[in-house]
């Protein structure tokens, strides 16, 4: 389902047989394959888990529950994001969440990012 010719065949294939709620879900998130589709095979499982940000949950809470109530809207925003920052450069110095690809397409615009 990488290209997306395969991806409208699809689409048309499930209205032909009367599967429009199938449709509708393919149509409304065919970008979304087709950019995960883009990225290296060994990248997917990662991609597709919530752990990473299960783990920045897991991180956040026991620090939100010893402070308690935040006075304002702005200093729950500065804690939060020192934290997301620390563990931001934890991710960059130690530890590589994706293999080393130094350039990977973007299904949207047809350019590539660089990691």
């Amino acid at each position: 389902m990488g290209d997306p010719r395969r991806l409208q065949e699809c689409i048309l294939e499930l209205e032909s047989r009367g599967f429009s709620r199938a449709v509708d879900t393919v149509e409304r998130f065919q970008f979304d394959v087709l950019n995960y589709r883009s990225f290296p095979s060994e990248h997917w499982r990662r991609i597709r888990t919530t752990n990473l940000i299960e783990r920045v949950n897991k991180e956040l809470k026991p620090i939100y529950r010893s402070i308690g109530a935040f006075p304002n809207d702005a200093s729950l925003l500065r804690i939060a994001g020192a934290i997301l920052m620390d563990i931001n450069q934890e991710w960059i110095t130690s530890r590589r969440y994706l293999s080393d690809v130094s350039e990977i397409p973007s299904a949207d615009t047809g350019t590539e990012i660089t990691a």
